[in-house]
């Protein structure tokens, strides 16, 4: 478990970085973000609260803010690295965070000041006297202060950042957001995010399989509306294709292991009885994590995602633009009722390693785009193995054309032998009987294997592709894929040139 830092430790600690925002909104998602940490770290049953409240009858209303959590104490050094810029956003706040927390094994709630408007990072922090916890046993932090940004505004923010925080499905963290204008009565808003809502997970479920549930469940409610499941445009995960991809890489001087998950869900709502209309539905927005929190995308991901080959899955990526901190994808070649939602989870945890390892490299840019690269492949050859006819290249597609005219062909030369038992044994391959077959069913079954083989072939490597036969024993089908990949020994091979560049 993380301990807090002594309580009167206000000196800068080397290695960390400032943290700088520009508007009261972003600083409270990060506040959230923290106390969201510290509850996980906990490892405990932990609340984490936000409460919102303002008097619209005050001559300049305010709204103050509690953010609250029952994790592990705060690390003072969290909050004395905060930096704000105050241009024009003096008048929404007067830089004052309010900061109480306690660590289970202390016996005082600990109170500060810290004054972000502040330049002397001596003068900055501010001791208040403390409060005694006459024996209990509990741990939190609670951070307030009080801006004059509108509550609706803020509100809309906090509640779309936290339907995001969920998609991580920790189960240990309950999250209750609640906001009140005081002098207009029946005007309080009240909700709690729980996770695993609609799919109950085992306490032991990996990360990866915490994030596909959450991604799920996100892609499950309407876009428009996250406060509930949108059962128009789904009734189930069943109407839902679903990939996921972990990469991972070993750094001995830190003894840990750097992970990146990516999780990708394709839906389509075409086959359902729905009168919703799916905004952007050309569009894929990547919900972006790192270390368990939401985070923005980094350079050296943009640009891994705009290297993937979306052509070998009959992808074609118009644009990718980074927006609110996520990556936007732009698509030029989805229907109407498709749409496609990807999540990216970068993180570190301790030995031992496990799945695709790759050496760690002291360029890290590299290293993330290499591993993001890696992850989000291996999402996309997940669905196309569980889903016939799923993310087919532009080459597969166009020779799928042809198949039924040469289905007619082969049909026709099978039925017009003379050759008994040639027609027997190829009836026979065919999984026919050789007795009253007509044309029209050994046509349409020739035509099943040209496809289930065009399919086949499209999802090997572009190096190793060797064809497979038409008139095989289906046995022979189930083996063909667990051939060891060659293209990966060259992709790793490429990525050891790459990070020695």
């Amino acid at each position: 478990m993380r301990k807090s830092l002594p309580r009167d430790s206000f000196q800068r600690h080397g290695g960390r970085f400032s943290m700088a925002f520009s508007s009261v909104q972003s600083l409270c998602l990060h506040l959230i973000s923290s106390a969201f940490r510290r509850c996980r770290f906990s490892e405990q049953i932990c609340r984490l609260s936000i409460i919102l409240s303002r008097s619209s009858s005050s001559m300049k209303p305010s709204v103050p803010i509690s953010i609250s959590d029952t994790g592990i104490g705060g690390c003072l050094e969290d909050f004395q690295d905060l930096k704000f810029s105050f241009e024009g956003v003096a008048e929404n706040w007067d830089g004052i965070l309010s900061i109480k927390t306690t660590s289970i094994c202390d016996t005082e709630i600990y109170s500060y000041q810290l004054n972000l408007k502040e330049t002397d990072s001596t003068g900055r922090i501010n001791k208040l006297p403390s409060n005694t916890k006459n024996g209990a046993k509990f741990s939190g932090t609670e951070v307030c202060l009080s801006s004059r940004v509108s509550l609706d505004l803020l509100l809309a923010e906090i509640h779309s950042f936290l339907q995001k925080m969920m998609i991580l499905q920790t189960p240990n963290v309950a999250i209750h957001l609640a906001a009140e204008d005081c002098d207009v009565p029946g005007s309080r808003y009240e909700k709690v995010f729980l996770a695993n809502e609609y799919k109950q997970l085992a306490l032991a479920a990996s990360s990866l399989e915490r994030l596909k549930s959450g991604l799920e469940d996100y892609v499950l409610k309407h876009e428009n509306s996250l406060d509930e499941k949108c059962n128009s445009c789904f009734l189930s995960r069943e109407h839902l294709k679903v990939g996921s991809g972990i990469a991972c890489c070993i750094d001995d001087r830190l003894h840990t292991e750097l992970v990146t998950e990516a999780v990708i869900v394709i839906s389509d709502i075409s086959k359902q009885k729905t009168t919703c209309v799916r905004e952007s539905g050309d569009k894929t927005e990547v919900l972006y994590f790192k270390d368990f929190s939401p985070g923005t995308i980094s350079h050296s991901s943009m640009k891994a995602l705009k290297s993937i080959d979306w052509r070998r899955y009959g992808l074609n990526l118009v644009r990718i633009v980074q927006q609110g901190g996520c990556a936007i994808l732009e698509w030029g070649n989805l229907l109407r009722d498709v749409h496609i939602d990807i999540v990216l989870h970068f993180y570190q945890r301790p030995y031992p390693a496990m799945d695709t390892m790759i050496p760690a490299s002291r360029k890290k840019p590299q290293l993330d785009r290499i591993l993001l690269k890696r992850a989000v492949k291996l999402s996309l050859d997940d669905i196309k193995d569980k889903h016939a006819g799923v993310l087919l290249s532009a080459q597969a597609l166009k020779i799928s054309t042809y198949a039924p005219d040469l289905a007619k062909t082969i049909a026709g030369l099978i039925l017009s032998s003379n050759d008994s038992d040639f027609q027997g044994e190829c009836s026979s391959l065919l999984g026919l009987q050789p007795e009253g077959v007509g044309t029209e069913i050994v046509q349409n079954r020739i035509r099943e294997r040209l496809v289930s083989v065009i399919e086949m072939n499209d999802k090997r490597p572009q190096k190793t592709k060797e064809a497979p036969f038409l008139f095989v024993d289906d046995r022979m089908h189930e083996g063909y894929f667990q051939e060891y990949d060659c293209e990966e020994v060259s992709e790793v091979g490429h990525l050891y040139e790459e990070l020695l560049d």
